[in-house]
């Protein structure tokens, strides 16, 4: 499968997953907004109630001392049966029942009907009176209440009896939560505090004003917040938190399965590309020793002295090769176990620098270029394996040659110098082909090589930076590069001094 598709089908996934969650959230939150406006109008609803049950039980009060002071004895709420006008059509009922059962010769049809205008009238009459008593009533009751209005909004107030009318109403409306309440007059002084009573700055409350009948001085406010409404308002979406996390999970085991796909995709391109090119590494040496051991072995062709030491010759230089890469190979292995044994010792980093540029310096004065070396480091000493430590800096001289420009002479300068009198320092710089950005965070990876586009007489494992980086790594060093694409490379090594 090509990347793109692998890339295309991610970017789908993550999409869906991301919708998926969308949704989720959002039905959580419609749920949560619905929920908060439920209990919103039960609360409402309950102090309304709570509100009109304290004012009847406050006026109920009231008239029931005032009876007390007058010497009348309550008798009840109820007022008698006869004082109902609905009770007169029945009377009358009855009467012209009576009468249409008497003989109609006993009576003229005349006398009849001044009977049912007097019964009439006399209904009006009872109506009209029990109307007029009801006013002179509600008159009297509300004189009473007003005088009760008359005292002061604290007096009037029970704590005990609010807290009950509070409760029920709340109950009765399906709200269960315990509450906190405080009431003030009117002017926003307090008048009473329930004990466990908090001040949650983050908590919503509701407040409802009390004896709203009264004038404005003598009216009341009261209150109330649920320290665990927000856990009972967001409980509702409870379930929908596991199902998101579970989305999330999800989408993550997605991505790192993805992420392994891609990467074991790489590897085996990086592996193909390394049988690849170690079958022409090593073909070419194979094929020089064969061709030199035929020579050697055919009778036919008259060899003198300098023609055995020339294939001689030959043959060892390809045979050195040939070790050189599989000893490479070899040692990458190693590296992977952790079975690579290093003989650290103390070493002049100066002296061995200058080596390997004296050896290397023929074969880059050879193609027209050049190769500069620039000592500073007064403390060149470190604790390093000599063998690997020369290995690391030829591979880096070596990639330097490798990836140099045809148009222009190749020009190396190498660098020593000290850092904050600890470290020891060498950079290698070149003015090759450069890296590029996105190949730039990975010519570290095992058997990655920089694509050269129709430059193929680059030859190599892709092995040489893998090695020069656990190198420097197991000599408790780090190693850095910056590169510009068309301008050149530089490698800075760092290793701490032997103190």
């Amino acid at each position: 499968m090509k990347r793109s598709y692998i890339w295309l089908i991610c970017l789908i996934v993550c999409i869906a997953f991301i919708a998926l969650l969308y949704l989720q959230g959002s039905y959580a939150k419609a749920m949560i907004k619905m929920r908060q406006e439920q209990f919103d109008e039960n609360v409402l609803r309950s102090l309304d109630q709570a509100s009109r049950e304290l004012e009847k039980i406050e006026t109920y009060r009231y008239l029931q001392t005032v009876l007390t002071q007058h010497g009348i004895e309550s008798r009840g709420t109820t007022p008698p049966d006869s004082l109902y006008i609905t009770d007169f059509p029945q009377l009358t009922d009855t009467i012209i029942s009576i009468t249409g059962n008497m003989s109609l010769g006993s009576l003229s049809v005349n006398r009849y009907n001044r009977l049912a205008e007097t019964i009439s009238k006399l209904q009006k009459h009872v109506r009209e009176a029990f109307i007029y008593e009801q006013g002179v009533l509600d008159e009297v009751i509300y004189a009473v209440m007003y005088q009760a209005s008359e005292q002061r909004f604290q007096d009037r107030l029970n704590p005990a009896v609010l807290d009950g009318q509070l409760r029920n109403a709340l109950q009765a409306n399906g709200i269960t939560l315990p509450f906190h309440f405080i009431v003030y007059t009117s002017d926003g002084r307090e008048v009473y505090r329930c004990e466990d009573y908090t001040e949650e700055g983050n908590d919503p409350s509701y407040q409802q004003a009390l004896f709203r009948s009264d004038p404005m001085g003598q009216m009341g406010t009261v209150v109330i917040h649920f320290p665990d409404q927000k856990q009972f308002i967001r409980g509702v979406a409870s379930y929908v938190a596991p199902a998101m996390g579970f989305t999330v999970i999800l989408l993550i085991t997605f991505l790192i399965t993805i992420y392994l796909v891609v990467r074991q995709k790489r590897i085996s391109e990086m592996k193909k590309d390394f049988i690849h090119n170690m079958t022409h590494e090593f073909k070419t040496p194979i094929s020089t020793i064969s061709i030199a051991a035929q020579m050697l072995a055919d009778k036919s062709v008259n060899k003198s002295e300098a023609t055995y030491e020339r294939l001689g010759g030959v043959i060892t230089s390809e045979t050195r090769r040939l070790r050189y890469q599989v000893e490479k190979v070899l040692q990458m292995s190693l590296f992977e176990n952790n079975n690579i044994a290093l003989k650290m010792q103390e070493l002049d980093a100066n002296e061995i620098i200058g080596n390997v540029v004296d050896t290397f310096s023929l074969k880059v004065t050879q193609s027209g270029g050049s190769l500069d070396v620039n000592v500073e480091a007064y403390n060149p000493f470190i604790n390093a394996d000599e063998m690997h430590f020369t290995n690391v800096i030829f591979n880096l001289l070596d990639n330097a040659f490798k990836y140099r420009r045809e148009e222009e002479p190749l020009a190396i300068k190498v660098h020593t110098y000290n850092l904050a009198e600890t470290h020891f320092c060498i950079s290698i710089s070149d003015n090759g082909i450069g890296i590029g950005k996105d190949n730039l965070k990975r010519i570290f990876d095992k058997f990655y090589r920089v694509h050269t586009g129709d430059k193929h007489n680059v030859k190599g494992f892709g092995l040489g930076l893998a090695y020069v980086q656990k190198m420097v790594e197991l000599h408790r060093g780090t190693i850095k590069v910056t590169s510009e694409l068309g301008k050149g490379t530089k490698f800075t090594i760092t290793l701490p001094l032997s103190l």
